[in-house]
């Protein structure tokens, strides 16, 4: 499969939980606080190099992945290299939102299953505390059949993209180095058409 077939599919499967995240939010009530990029900030963040592989197309696409591996070596910050810092307390935003990962489209708005096979909202202290009233309803509503988007489902999709891909999980900013990676390996000995072009 190409890199740009993979990356459709990959596309194609955000806008899916984009969809089935906004409406949850709607119904819930939940969102993140504005400016609020506490969760951006944490150390142990992991990802899959797939669920990046748009992003490291998109700077492909406009030169940008060589000079990105470079900045990712260099970085002594286990945090995620796209995050925006604003401020020192928590504040900030995605340097490339529209890339983000599939883990950052989850948090937040969907669930993991406990040992008991109970869906529990996997969401941060700032929401459950600050929006405690629509988190308790929430999480009420959700024994009742309210449907949340699931992190097991959504990467078990995302693994049938490519599984290899897929199933490797690495801190975020190794996930991220792994994918620019592999698309820059896929075009050493291929001509591509648009490179150069600067895509939005």
């Amino acid at each position: 499969m190409t890199i740009e077939r993979k990356v459709r599919l990959v596309e194609n499967l955000f806008s899916k939980l984009e969809q089935e995240t906004v409406q949850f939010g709607k119904t819930s009530g939940l969102s993140c606080v504005a400016g609020c990029g506490k969760c951006c900030t944490y150390p142990t963040i992991e990802a899959s190099p797939l669920e990046f592989l748009p992003w490291a197309f998109y700077l492909f696409l406009n030169g940008e992945a060589e000079k990105t591996i470079v900045k990712l070596n260099k970085t002594q910050s286990s945090t995620c290299l796209i995050y925006k810092p604003l401020s020192i307390i928590d504040q900030g935003s995605c340097g490339n939102y529209k890339y983000r990962g599939l883990i950052c489209r989850l948090f937040g708005f969907a669930a993991n299953t406990d040992k008991y096979g109970n869906l529990r909202l996997a969401t941060c202290k700032i929401i459950k505390e600050g929006q405690a009233e629509n988190y308790s309803s929430t999480t009420e509503a959700m024994t009742k059949g309210l449907y949340v988007p699931v992190f097991t489902a959504y990467y078990m999709q995302l693994n049938q993209i490519d599984f290899n891909l897929g199933n490797i999980i690495l801190p975020i900013n190794k996930a991220l180095k792994m994918a620019l990676e592999e698309v820059l390996k896929y075009y050493a000995y291929r001509p591509f058409l648009h490179l150069g072009k600067k895509c939005g």
